[in-house]
């Protein structure tokens, strides 16, 4: 007599077990690959920060300030993030707002020394603009990779880490052209358009990441 077992169902009269599937919202990786990717990107972050006031104090730059700090913002979000993992859904979407809430700092705290430098700031140097920022580029690239199994992640502190340094990389490639155009120019707005714009990425960065989109 043909009868249905736990665990298992009838196909052409032998019992075949039935595979689980995994849940919508099961992490991409484990949570060690998890920890393992956002102590990495702490760690970059952390190194970068330093190098970028070696590299505002020798460029007299606002927008390399702003990258500097960018950097700090990012490596504390990494650090919130990476206690976040494995938690509760409450505390990954308080890792995520407190994420945006660095960012948030960041773009106005950017706005105050633009408005500061204006009038009493140095004019900057193109050509070290222009090589902290490639490095700065090429270090946001590697995370940015590092972190895109997180792009599509419906946790919600994962998904801000990509948004926000996403935002770095747009951001460095504008600081990049800056000290270009700086160099060839001479023009010490250049740097502080470029300041005032890292400002208003960093706070649309930061309602995408409390947004969620």
């Amino acid at each position: 007599r043909r009868r249905l077992t736990a665990g298992g169902r009838w196909r052409g009269g032998t019992i075949t077990p039935m595979t689980p599937t995994q849940p919508a919202d099961a992490p991409a990786a484990t949570l060690p690959d998890d920890r393992r990717r956002l102590a990495l990107a702490f760690a970059a972050n952390v190194a970068m920060f330093g190098v970028g006031l070696v590299g505002w104090h020798l460029a007299r730059s606002t927008a390399l300030l702003g990258d500097a700090l960018d950097m700090l913002a990012d490596a504390s979000g990494y650090a919130i993030a990476w206690l976040a993992v494995g938690a509760s859904a409450a505390r990954q979407r308080a890792a995520a707002r407190w994420n945006g809430a660095m960012l948030m700092a960041l773009g106005v705290a950017l706005f105050g020394e633009v408005a500061h430098r204006w009038f009493v700031g140095e004019s900057p140097d193109g050509p070290w603009i222009a090589v902290f920022a490639a490095l700065s580029l090429a270090v946001n690239a590697l995370v940015l990779r590092l972190l895109s199994v997180y792009r599509e992640s419906r946790q919600p502190h994962l998904r801000a880490t990509w948004i926000d340094t996403r935002a770095d990389v747009l951001v460095n490639i504008g600081v990049l052209v800056s000290g270009l155009l700086v160099t060839l120019t001479g023009w010490r707005a250049i740097d502080l358009d470029t300041s005032a714009n890292s400002s208003t990425s960093a706070i649309t960065a930061r309602m995408r990441a409390g947004t969620g989109l």
